[in-house]
Parts: structure tokens; C-alpha cells; sequence
């Protein structure tokens, strides 16, 4: 999950700079408010095709499509705050895990194929923020010769390792991972980039590792068109559209956005168990 722009109805509601701060080094986070509404309805709209919804229905097309969007949109927000809204990433991400914490049992009702433990995908975005914003911290300490180069090649093994062994427990797997540091990555170079040539394509550059991971995401063509199409959508934001992004008509209530995703996996739970398809 991820929070709002600078108002109040953000969800996980992270620090934000000091208004002191120039606005060229903060971008209007507008588009996040109206992101809520989109994550919270494509994502819910995923997860009744997937558990509630008969199979006979043929409204497998929904989740491969609309159903696409939620997880790089739910990133991409968590991204732009981690980068631009949030004086504390990493207590932004324990805030995530919190909600994570919270719908891990009905999450573990769900049926599916396979009975493997899975945690899920606010685990995924808390560590892939987690992973972002070390990664961010110690390049921002080594470029200033305040971290020795041994330490920054022993910190990137310490994070490849945690990477490598976490990503076979969460949602997304290894790709989500790496979806939100390469969001910041590209958000961080399309935001800053100046006049000079060398600049923009540089930044444009900074872009197709997000795509490429985004397009690794799924196994049908449908669904990758969607999640790659919302990752483009995104990474034009971070370019500079975000500043065109009016206020949304109504921000989200904090605490709708806050227990959405435990309250949802909630019901869908106690629907599993009267229906009798509870995995056993």
C-alpha cells in the first residue's frame, strides 16, 4: 500500500520534507490521491475475479487486465514518497508491514494451487522500499566520502543476499522486489534531469529497467500490456505531468485507506469459509 500526496487522507501517512524545501526538489503529488482510487478498485476488483466471483463467469479477462494495474501503481505511490514525500523511508515501510501483519491470516485463507507460505504484498512493497532506500542512502554516502568503497560492495552483497533469499516468500517474488528501487531510481533521474542532451537521454535510459522488470511480471500478453502500460503512465508523472495533475475531487478517508486491504481479505475470508472453499 502506499500513501496519499501531502494530504491528510494518505494512507501510511510518511513525514513530509519541510515545506522549506524548494519546490523543484518536491513534485506535486497530486496524481497519488487519485492513484488511491485506482489501486483500491483494480486491486479489489482482482481479488473478486480471483476468490469470490464463479469461474463460469469468464470474468477471467478482468484480472489479467484491470487486475494488472494495482500491484506498479501500489509501487509507483510508494516510490514517489519514498523519494519525494518522506523524510524516513524505512519507517515508512514498517508502517506498511504493520497492514501487512494485519491481513496475513485472511490473506493465507485464499485458494489457490499451491499450499506454499507466501507473505503478502505488503511485504513485498516494505522490503522493496526498504531495499530502495538503503540503496539510495549508501551511493548518497559513498558519492559524499563518507562510506569507503569496501563497505558500500559489502552493503550491495548484504542486499543482493537478502533480495535473493526473501524473494521466494513474497508476493511478486524477486521482480516485485526490485520494482520499487528501480522506480525511485528512474522517478529520481526523470525529475532531475536538465537541458543538456547528455541529461535526457540519460534519465530516458533510467526508465527501461522499470519496464523490463514490469514486462517480466506476468505470464500473458494482456496483463503485461496493462502493467507496463501503468509503469510508463508513472514514469511520464515523474517526468514532469505530475505538475498538470489537478487536486482529486475527493481525498480518500485515512482510515479507509489504512484497513482497505486487511478488511477486504477479511470478508473475502469469511466468505471462503461459508462457502466451503476454504484451502485446506
Amino acid at each position: 500500500m502506499a500513501n496519499s500526496p501531502g494530504a491528510s487522507a494518505d494512507s501510511l501517512s510518511p513525514r513530509h520534507a519541510s515545506p522549506h524545501e524548494s519546490k523543484s526538489e518536491r513534485p506535486l503529488s497530486h496524481w497519488t490521491a487519485w492513484g488511491q482510487w485506482l489501486a483500491l478498485f483494480t486491486m479489489t476488483i482482482d481479488h473478486l475475479v480471483r476468490y469470490v466471483l464463479p469461474g463460469d463467469w469468464g470474468l477471467e479477462w478482468a484480472g489479467s487486465s484491470i487486475g494488472r494495474i494495482a500491484f506498479p501503481l501500489f509501487a509507483a505511490m510508494v516510490a514517489w514518497h519514498g523519494l519525494f514525500n518522506t523524510r524516513n523511508p524505512l519507517r515508512y515501510a514498517r508502517r506498511i508491514m504493520v497492514i501487512g501483519i494485519a491481513a496475513q491470516v485472511p490473506y493465507m485463507m485464499m485458494p489457490r494451487a499451491s499450499d506454499a507460505f507466501i507473505l503478502n504484498v505488503c511485504f513485498t512493497l516494505a522490503s522493496s522500499l526498504a531495499l530502495g532506500a538503503l540503496a539510495r542512502e549508501g551511493w548518497r554516502r559513498y558519492t559524499r566520502e563518507s562510506l569507503g568503497l569496501g563497505w558500500l560492495l559489502l552493503g550491495a552483497a548484504a542486499a543482493v543476499t537478502v533480495w535473493y533469499v526473501l524473494g521466494f516468500w513474497v508476493e511478486y517474488s524477486h521482480n516485485g522486489l526490485l520494482l520499487i528501487p528501480l522506480f525511485m531510481f528512474a522517478m529520481h533521474a526523470l525529475h532531475d534531469c536538465g537541458d543538456a542532451l547528455k541529461s535526457r537521454l540519460w534519465a530516458g535510459l533510467s526508465a527501461f529497467p522499470v519496464l523490463w522488470i514490469a514486462g517480466q511480471m506476468n505470464a500473458s500478453d494482456m496483463a503485461k500490456s496493462f502493467t507496463v502500460g501503468t509503469c510508463v503512465l508513472v514514469l511520464f508523472l515523474a517526468a514532469g505531468a505530475s505538475q498538470r495533475i489537478p487536486r482529486v475531487f475527493r481525498a480518500m478517508p485515512r482510515r479507509l485507506w489504512l484497513a482497505w486491504y486487511p478488511a477486504h481479505f477479511a470478508l473475502i475470508a469469511v466468505w471462503v469459509v461459508v462457502s466451503g472453499r476454504l484451502a485446506m
